[in-house]
């Protein structure tokens, strides 16, 4: 529809449209993320909207849209609003973009890729915007030239590079490297220099750049070459760009090192001395000569032939051949032959003065006819070659030999000539008959060909012999054998599977497929293990776990290919190696010890159970306080948990500690557990008396005061817990016209008027209170003096506090109060009759306890009677004044333990 509109509008406003064509140019790295800012159209064309010329509600919004959605416009995202242009998702690879060779400009649509030089700039992004509205409108051409970075290294085309030099190469010698490295980065990220790795002190590089900015590497002859020396050089040749950092590309270059005729044949004699009889037959062979050519190939190649200084009848004689060197009898030797020849025999090489060695043949003749021997083999035997099986038994025959004389003149005598397990005995009853057999078994393994002769020699000493060989057949007669019979080998735990193992050896000493041997594991080997058949790799298949198992024992198994096959076993032993792979682990995450309160400095409170599955260093473990080491520390060896001070339940009554376990393995693995230590409550804590405050403090009581009413209470608390908390309140001491009078609630501290007040019962009254807890296994108690004073007012106050700062003379009861305690704790089920007896025992010691209290009361309470009398004239005393009972000073009183 936009394109169509503009189809429209166009031959109306060409002129203005031309006008308002504009060209922005901008630049980037190549590489960068989605999202980069490359530009603001609007900033950079100034539109009214970017500039602010007009008020903001008479602005028309702007719109930027790219003509079409190219090549280029996938690389780019534009804001249609603020026209900002910003890199896009897909990253911009300025090598893939741009072909800076090819010089073309690849189009697509209004978007396209420019690269008309080798210029860095010369990459270049086309973009076609349109800015609208149709008042604004105008046609932008947006270049965006790709910078290049240095985001490739060079890379040679081929990774073996070969060169030749011939070696009379003089020094500075140049060879271009036809296959240079390729760096699609441009300018100084392209390859710059060259390297060897190993110049070996004769090579070196040099680097030549042509017109188009090429370089080319050239190898640089530096010193003298010689085939027969080394013919190979093997080194790396590097390539490095001039990027930063600089990244690098490497081939493996051989320099072969070709051949030039400059060595010639050579003899290692200047003469050999050789004798021939005179009865020798045609084709005897006489004597080999043998030159040596350092060169290669054609070089290398020598031919023989005799020197022009050897007469006709030698040549005649004698037949050289001119590839080999062997010289042969090709005519009979008569009578007429000389016995003295000089062979001079020439070496030629090409384009090389002759090597020349000289074949002195001696012919002795013989006037009579040499000693025959006749063989005839018993066992198999091919051109003069018998064979035997190895482990063939003794005395085993080989062949029969005649020997005999054809002249039938002449006593002829043999004998075996050459080593070896071999004998040659007449063979009777015949005559000139010799057996030859084994004297031993034979063992391929040991020697597999022999070489002897039977010698001939009749009485006027003229020698024949007739050469044997004999080749030792092999048999399957030896097993493998491993070069170790305990293969001890080591892994670490959570190996790779497939890892490998070792590689199992085992020789077998027999030839041919006999000594071909096979491997294969033992029926006690575990199937994660696998072994190859033909190679002898162990491998593991699986991870291994040391905690699992430490130890691995199986046999192996080398069977060789004969028939039968014969095999020996060996022991595989495996060690896995241990691998912190294991946190410490505690027994519990939650340890809860009880301990009782005062518990001495640094005794035991608990013992912290930790293990660690791994070994050695891996599996030591360290124990530590995270929280409270203050007060607590861990004996990191044993576990053992304490506490550096004393604790106070009634300070803290429970502690919550976090203990952390780390390994000794690198790098360390931990784990924590949480500690709760509860204190247990001892009695260590008397009652606290918190009313009265005083001991000097006193109340009025009014006459009046009806029986049963309340008159004051004590109040008690114990910063104990439990039994040890549970408090009684007994009067223990009373001084007064008439004690007993008042009572106090054992519970609740409360005490009571008992019996109505009469005219001669005023006066001053002294209760000694005893406020006891139930702790275990000794009670502790605090007592506390309760004044009261009966009376209708208080006249005189200092009276009073005179009576009250002297010493009460009050005789201590010794009473338990009796508290009903709620039971805490199930009753116990009986079955048998020991309750009973344990009950009727109590009501026993109780009545005679009873009737001994009672006697001491009667007694006491005579003793008082006479003291109520002073008593009486102490209160009767006029008191002047009146005090406000309210108003009465209420001090701490000072308990004292009894």
């Amino acid at each position: 529809h936009l394109l169509l509109f503009l189809l429209f509008v166009g031959p109306f406003n060409c002129f203005a449209s031309y006008s308002r064509a504009t060209e922005l140019f901008y630049s980037l790295n190549e590489g960068l993320p989605a999202g980069v800012l490359i530009g603001s159209l609007a900033r950079d064309l100034r539109l009214p909207s970017a500039g602010g010329q007009h008020p903001a509600s008479l602005q028309p919004p702007l719109s930027f849209t790219l003509a079409s959605h190219g090549l280029g416009g996938q690389y780019v995202q534009l804001d249609n609003r603020s026209g900002e242009l910003h890199t896009s998702a897909v990253e911009i690879d300025r090598e893939a973009l741009c072909v800076e060779s090819s010089g073309a400009t690849i189009f697509g649509g209004s978007a396209a890729v420019s690269s008309s030089s080798p210029s860095p700039e010369s990459c270049q992004l086309l973009l076609d915007v349109l800015v609208l509205p149709q008042e604004y409108f105008r046609l932008v051409k947006v270049k965006i030239a790709i910078r290049d970075v240095n985001d490739n290294a060079p890379r040679f085309p081929v990774p073996h590079i070969r060169l030749s030099v011939p070696e009379n190469a003089p020094v500075n010698t140049r060879l271009a490297i036809e296959h240079p490295a390729l760096d699609p980065d441009t300018g100084t990220n392209g390859v710059q220099t060259y390297r060897l790795r190993d110049n070996y002190g004769v090579f070196t590089l040099d680097v030549e750049e042509n017109e188009s900015g090429e370089r080319t590497p050239y190898l640089i002859v530096m010193g003298a070459l010689d085939r027969e020396t080394q013919d190979e050089y093997v080194t790396v040749i590097v390539a490095e760009d001039g990027g930063t950092p600089p990244l690098v590309g490497s081939a493996t270059l051989t320099i072969g090192i070709s051949d030039i005729n400059d060595n010639c044949p050579q003899f290692n004699d200047s003469q050999l001395n050789i004798t021939l009889y005179g009865n020798s037959s045609l084709g005897t062979h006489v004597a080999t000569v043998h030159a040596v050519d350092m060169d290669l190939g054609s070089n290398a190649q020598i031919t023989y032939s005799y020197s022009q200084k050897v007469p006709q009848p030698s040549r005649d004689l004698f037949h050289l051949n001119e590839s080999t060197g062997a010289i042969i009898l090709s005519t009979k030797v008569d009578g007429d032959t000389p016995r003295l020849h000089r062979l001079i025999i020439l070496g030629n090489g090409p384009g090389c003065i002759p090597a020349v060695i000289t074949v002195l043949v001696t012919i002795i003749k013989v006037m009579m006819r040499p000693p025959e021997v006749v063989p005839r083999f018993i066992a198999n035997e091919v051109e003069g070659v018998v064979f035997l099986k190895e482990l063939e038994p003794i005395n085993t025959p080989i062949a029969f030999f005649t020997i005999k004389d054809p002249d039938e003149k002449y006593k002829v005598s043999c004998y075996l000539d050459g080593d070896g397990p071999f004998r040659l005995s007449p063979y009777k009853p015949y005559n000139n008959e010799y057996l030859l057999e084994t004297t031993k078994p034979l063992d391929f393994e040991t020697q597999q060909l022999y070489e002897i002769s039977v010698v001939a020699w009749n009485s006027e000493g003229f020698h024949v012999k007739k050469v044997i060989k004999v080749q030792v057949l092999d048999d399957n007669d030896n097993s493998p054998v491993f070069s170790e019979q305990l293969i001890e080998l080591s892994i670490e735990e959570n190996n790779v599977p497939n890892a490998f193992l070792t590689k199992l050896h085992a020789t077998d000493a027999d030839s041919g497929e006999r000594g071909q041997v096979s491997y294969f594991l033992g029926p006690d080997a575990p199937s994660y293990f696998a072994l190859d058949k033909t190679t002898g790799v162990l491998t593991v298949s699986t991870q291994l776990d040391r905690e699992e198992k430490e130890k691995y024992r199986y046999t192996v198994k080398a069977v060789d290919s004969g028939f039968p096959p014969r095999e020996s076993i060996a022991t595989v032993t495996i060690t896995v190696l241990d691998k912190n792979d294991n946190s410490p682990r505690f027994i519990n995450k939650d340890f809860s010890f009880f301990v009782p309160e005062n518990f001495p400095g640094f005794g035991e409170i608990g013992v912290i159970s930790v293990t660690d599955a791994d070994a050695g260093q891996n599996g030591w473990v360290a124990l530590s306080v995270l929280n409270g080491s203050d007060i607590f520390v861990i004996d990191t060896g044993k576990g053992v948990l304490r506490a550096k001070v004393s604790l106070d339940r009634e300070q803290q009554s429970s502690y919550v500690l976090w203990i952390e376990a780390v390994d000794g393995g690198d790098p360390a693995l931990s784990s924590t557990a949480k500690i709760t230590i509860l204190l247990l409550d001892i009695n260590d804590n008397p009652p606290l008396v918190l009313f009265p405050q005083s001991n000097m403090s006193y109340l009025l009581v009014l006459p009046s005061t009806l029986p049963g009413s309340p008159i004051t209470e004590v109040y008690a608390v114990d910063k104990d817990t439990g039994m040890n908390a549970v408090i009684a309140y007994s009067i223990i001491g009373r001084r007064g016209p008439r004690p007993e009078s008042f009572r106090i609630d054992p519970k609740t501290g409360n005490i009571t008027l008992e019996e109505s007040l009469m005219q001669n019962d005023y006066g001053l009254y002294r209760l000694l209170v005893k406020v006891s807890d139930h702790g275990y296994p000794e009670p502790l108690h605090s007592t506390v003096m309760v004044n009261l004073f009966v009376n209708d007012t208080v006249s005189n106050e200092s009276y009073i506090e005179s009576l009250l700062r002297k010493e009460p003379d009050i005789s201590v009861e010794e009473k338990q109060p009796q508290i009903s305690i709620e039971p805490t704790h199930k009753k116990m089920e009986s079955a048998s009759c020991m309750p009973t007896l344990v009950a009727l025992s109590i009501i026993s010691l109780s009545s005679i306890a009873l009737v001994t209290g009672m006697g001491i009361y009667i007694c006491l309470r005579k003793g008082k009677k006479h003291h109520r009398a002073e008593e009486n004239l102490e209160v009767q005393i006029p008191l002047n004044g009146r005090i406000n009972l309210h108003m009465l000073e209420k001090k701490p009183v000072e308990i004292s333990n009894i």
